[in-house]
């Protein structure tokens, strides 16, 4: 892929298809870096004093843009080979007003976080992305960062284009989050750092953790507080962030797909190497278990900050179970591949509490739903629950998936086709380097026969 901030939502539509494979997926593979850690990698080696090293960063588009976004904001950004990237930061308060707009394509992480770090600046900027995420909601960090002395311009309910005119004395922010959200508690904390006193966030669940795990690796001072099923987390601002190392471990997300894979293709062992096992990411890897899956965690170790390690998945029988709403913070992105996994137990599943997922790249349950039902699925929607009752054998598959330009919509289909009765195709594949480049040929190589192609 090239490594300029091109986007593939303007060439054709590339539609794939994937059949059952001649036997089960074998072998140790290694899946794309993790993708919230390499933003906030760029980030904050952006912020930082000297020359931030960072090896296994996702070559996504959505981080792609995330680097070309530090470059315009002041910072040098190098890539020096696969995956190690070199960033000279400008300091906290350093960064420099961008001559153009930002376009953040298809990453409402990078769109929300980038929104905390201007408005901690006294710059102004626009923001931008394609047709996904221009209709996605700004208005939660738009919100909070406000309160900062941030000024910002935007279309109807929050949407991009948005212009943000930052603070030149930004105050810091005491906000308590009506919904669990990493990107909204990443952007106050970054609009924090530039402001003199204690930025405080209250979150009513713990949601994913990378960016206080990376502010205390620059040097930043945090402290964290159980309250609750939540937590407090104050941040001392002006901190001087001095460059240090990462080490980008697997995406856990990303992970998901070819283990769930191998739950599911019968003859399946399967190891995905150096996966990321923060406790707050690892909510899907806990429900597998408690639908029986063999899962096995090899070789823990702690790289950047991060906990890691190897996991093999084994196939074999799953049974229902119900997933608590307070889980969902640890697995946001995992809903579509579980239920796929779901749709091949036995009993009924209950995932609780999906609010969240009608703002992700699509509305990402009415999109779950639809992509069971074209496969012979039924699933049902109560309130904010997503509910699926069978009996353990393979569904029909054979259906035609829109995706509706949302990667996890696109590779949940994949992985569905890999084991139903019939071929499942997707309407397009194109977006599935947004998150995880290579997907197919990964897969293909773990499998027998090539059972992912063009359609």
């Amino acid at each position: 892929m090239s490594h300029s901030a091109t986007s593939p939502h303007d060439a054709a539509a590339q539609p794939l298809r994937s059949t059952r494979p001649a036997g089960g997926l074998t072998g140790r593979i290694r899946v794309a870096g993790d993708k919230s850690i390499s933003h906030r990698a760029l980030m904050f080696g952006a912020l930082a004093v000297g020359r931030t090293e960072i090896t296994g960063l996702l070559e996504g588009e959505d981080v792609l843009r995330t680097a070309a976004a530090m470059r315009a904001l002041g910072a040098t950004v190098d890539r020096l080979g696969e995956g190690h990237w070199q960033v000279a930061g400008r300091g906290v308060g350093g960064l420099v007003e961008p001559a153009d707009v930002l376009d953040m394509g298809n990453s409402g992480t990078a769109a929300r976080l980038i929104c905390g770090l201007i408005a901690g600046h006294p710059i102004f900027a626009v923001l931008t992305g394609d047709a996904s995420l221009r209709s996605r909601p700004m208005k939660r960090v738009m919100d909070p960062l406000a309160a900062s002395g941030a000024r910002f311009t935007s279309r109807a309910g929050g949407r991009l284009p948005l212009a943000i005119e930052g603070a030149a004395e930004p105050l810091p922010l005491d906000y308590r989050l009506p919904v669990a959200s990493a990107q909204v508690k990443s952007a106050v904390l970054l609009a924090g750092l530039c402001a003199r006193g204690t930025t405080r966030v209250e979150e009513p669940e713990a949601s994913r953790d990378h960016t206080e795990n990376m502010l205390r690796h620059f040097g930043a001072t945090v402290r964290v507080e159980a309250r609750g099923h939540g937590r407090v987390i104050e941040l001392e601002g002006q901190p001087e962030l001095v460059a240090a190392p990462v080490h980008v471990p697997a995406d856990p997300s990303s992970a998901a797909f070819p283990l769930v894979a191998a739950l599911l293709v019968p003859g399946s062992s399967l190891t995905v190497e150096g996966v990321g096992l923060n406790p707050l990411r690892t909510g899907l890897f806990t429900t597998l278990r408690e639908m029986g899956a063999n899962l096995v965690v090899t070789n823990e170790r702690l790289e950047g900050g991060e906990p890691v390690g190897d996991i093999t998945a084994t196939h074999g029988p799953l049974r229902g179970v119900e997933v608590p709403a307070e889980r969902a913070p640890s697995m946001i992105d995992e809903y579509p591949i579980l239920a796929v996994a779901a749709a091949f137990a036995s009993g009924t599943t209950r995932m609780r509490g999906l609010k969240e997922l009608r703002v992700k790249e699509s509305d990402r349950l009415a999109a779950t739903v639809a992509l069971l039902a074209a496969n012979g699925v039924v699933a049902e929607v109560e309130g904010d629950d997503l509910i699926l009752q069978r009996n353990g054998r393979p569904p029909a598959g054979g259906g035609h998936v829109t995706t509706h330009m949302d990667h996890r919509i696109a590779m949940s289909a994949l992985v569905l086709g890999l084991a139903a009765e019939q071929a499942v195709t997707v309407d397009d594949g194109r977006f599935i380097d947004t998150s995880f480049p290579g997907f197919a040929a990964l897969m293909n190589g773990a499998a027998a026969g090539s059972p992912i192609q063009p359609a």
